[in-house]
């Protein structure tokens, strides 16, 4: 099997830095020696550790289960919570010491990198619209109500799932993502 690219090495050692311990706590050393690379090498591949972080987001999100909501062999609400319960699980196999790197990076430095303010908003504005098609679909099929937009249904459950993840990061009982599924599944989404 042929040996990783230079770039390929940063980038997936930046992935586990990042979301072990945080934008701020990853200095471009670090990183390159997670990687096994001289850290002059960083900079023939990314102009700033902020660069790298973008790549790190782009990455982040082909992890986040986004297929599962595209699965239209399963009805849109068990699709919904299938894609919820497969990041908790990620998570919880963690032992619920990272959070969600879109999360831990806004922040982090969202208020102060306007290029990480950016990247998270983009990444969790895909991650809505996602949610807002099938919840569009479950309205759409009867099986949940119209009476609020799907949008705003979409982006109240990115934001909960967001804060019970800062939940069990201090509980590591998986109580925060109990109740996070008794409210959107058994209230708002009824």
């Amino acid at each position: 099997m042929p040996r990783a690219s230079v770039r390929e090495q940063i980038v997936d050692a930046a992935f586990e830095q990042f979301h072990r311990h945080g934008y701020n706590a990853c200095g471009v050393k670090l990183i390159t020696d997670s990687a096994g690379v001289p850290k002059g090498s960083f900079y023939n591949h990314f102009e700033s550790k902020e660069a790298l972080a973008l790549v790190v987001m782009d990455r982040y999100g082909e992890t986040r289960h986004l297929d599962k909501l595209a699965d239209a062999s399963k009805p849109p609400l068990v699709r919904l919570r299938g894609h919820f319960e497969a990041l908790g699980q990620d998570i919880e196999d963690f032992g619920y010491e990272r959070g969600c790197v879109y999360g831990n990076f806004s922040t982090e430095a969202a208020d102060h990198i306007p290029a990480i303010r950016e990247g998270v908003r983009e990444a969790l504005d895909l991650w809505t619209n996602a949610i807002t098609a099938t919840i569009r679909e479950a309205q759409e099929d009867g099986s949940l109500t119209s009476a609020q937009e799907a949008e705003i249904l979409a982006r109240f459950l990115v934001n909960a799932w967001e804060g019970a993840i800062v939940g069990e990061r201090a509980a590591k009982d998986g109580s925060s993502f109990a109740t996070f599924f008794t409210v959107a599944f058994e209230v708002v989404l009824r």
